[in-house]
């Protein structure tokens, strides 16, 4: 099974390709602990596991480092490249 694409790809492995976590593994315990909120098609609900699917067009909001990130995922991109590559996967949303 190939995460590539930009169909979808797992709660952790874009939040880790997007930057906002310095390891898969990290990102995976943020998710694990329930602290994303993920918005889908007008449906609020949360984040709870690192398999979760994430596609384009989702809004994710989340409390990192003292400061609350919504943003909407634009791709899912194929690898963790450099920082302006991952500035490509999202964009930031106006609260």
């Amino acid at each position: 099974m190939s995460e590539a694409g930009a169909d979808a790809a797992r709660a952790d492995v874009w939040l880790w390709r997007a930057r906002f976590f310095k390891t898969r593994s990290l990102a995976a315990k943020f998710v694990d602990e329930g602290r994303i909120r993920l918005t889908r098609a007008g449906t609020e609900s949360r984040i709870d596991k690192p398999s979760r699917t994430l596609k384009p067009g989702d809004l994710l909001v989340f409390a990192l480092a003292g400061r609350l990130i919504a943003i909407r995922v634009l791709d899912c991109g194929e690898r963790r490249g450099p920082a302006s590559e991952a500035r490509g996967l999202y964009e930031a949303v106006e609260g």
